[in-house]
């Protein structure tokens, strides 16, 4: 939106041709995204807490849990309104990755959303039934790829690609195209909300995923950058630098309040919508696979359920104490800080690696 203005303003004078680097964009979206963060938070805390929109502890969890009860909750919804805001104030909004990732994003929150308000505000333990939830977030999901297939211009923007291995690359159909996709951005929206269960788990891991999606699209956007490092060059992709930087912005705005001891807690709102906005993201960047490994603690956690659930049905015996496996950690005697911070540490690591395949390959 202020792309055009300041565009406009140009042609009076030559100053505001600034605004249109996408580096200044980028550092001005996160700072909005932040400082809305910031200032609305409190405002947003004290609003959840005069309606008890408060969370529900499970008793046979962990007992350090159980102080936890009544923190304000559906916070999520305010890192939503910010990304969208900065997005809005300072992407290219003729560009159709924004629009998709906005989509995307929004849908996936707004599925959260009727999830917790059920919870919350209805008072029904079950939420949305997971079988109408599980449909909601295929329809996003699959609505996501198809967007992205038919609006394609060319073979890289449907391929997959291997990390380390600079020729290994391969096309994928239609059929394949979507499935794939689909599957990214619900598996990475679920992971994320899996992930979201101590205080600031699950946002500290996505802002360093975010921002360093940002450097994939930076460089994915730019064609020098690109043919220097061997990866594929997408049209318009360097845009999503915009959309990532508020997220960053917006979670550690988030993070501000919901660091331990939270003051208040994301909800389903904000899991699932940050989740998949990540999971589109990399789709379009061409780096999938990559964010596997840079989110690989959303991947352990998801794993460790599935594990769980698993070796109960099949031997009548868990693996872990609890899952997912923070918890399991916390039942060993790990004080909640340090689950978080080890987790932060891992998830750091794990971006560096994801980093370092733009040069080992």
């Amino acid at each position: 939106m202020l792309l055009l203005l300041f565009d406009w303003l140009s042609d009076f004078y030559g100053g505001f041709r600034v605004f249109g680097y996408l580096t200044l964009r980028a550092i001005l979206a996160v700072l909005t995204a932040l400082a809305f963060s910031l200032m609305v938070g409190p405002w947003m805390i004290r609003k959840l807490a005069e309606r008890q929109i408060g969370q529900v502890v499970r008793e046979y969890g962990p007992q350090t849990h159980l102080g936890k009860k009544g923190t304000p909750t559906m916070g999520g919804a305010l890192i939503l309104v910010a990304i969208a805001a900065g997005t809005l104030l300072w992407g290219d909004l003729t560009n159709r990755f924004v629009w998709i990732v906005l989509g995307v994003t929004l849908a996936f929150g707004l599925i959260g959303f009727y999830d917790d308000y059920l919870k919350l505000v209805v008072k029904d333990p079950r939420g949305l039934a997971a079988r109408w939830k599980y449909l909601w977030q295929s329809l996003a999901g699959l609505g996501a790829a198809l967007a992205l297939w038919t609006t394609a211009q060319g073979p890289t923007e449907t391929s997959l690609y291997v990390p380390f291995f600079k020729d290994v690359v391969l096309p994928m159909g239609a059929l394949a195209y979507v499935g794939f996709t689909y599957l990214v951005i619900v598996g990475a929206s679920n992971a994320v909300n899996l992930t979201d269960g101590l205080d600031g788990l699950a946002i500290m891991p996505c802002v360093m995923v975010a921002g360093a999606l940002g450097v994939f699209a930076y460089v994915t956007g730019n064609v020098n950058f690109a043919s220097y490092l061997q990866i594929p060059y997408v049209p318009g992709v360097g845009e999503m630098l915009i959309f990532l930087g508020t997220i960053a912005g917006a979670g550690l705005g988030f993070l501000w309040f919901n660091t331990y001891p939270a003051q208040v807690f994301m909800g389903d709102v904000g899991a699932l919508a940050l989740g998949a906005a990540l999971g589109v993201v990399a789709v379009i960047v061409r780096q999938e696979l990559v964010l596997a490994i840079m989110g690989g603690i959303f991947v352990l956690e998801t794993v460790s359920v599935m594990v769980q659930v698993a070796s109960f049905k099949l031997r009548g015996k868990r693996v872990f104490r609890m899952a997912p496996i923070h918890h399991h950690y916390e039942l060993k005697g790990w004080a909640e800080p340090k689950v978080i911070v080890r987790f932060w540490i891992i998830s750091f690591v794990l971006v560096l690696v994801g980093l370092a395949t733009l040069k080992i390959r």
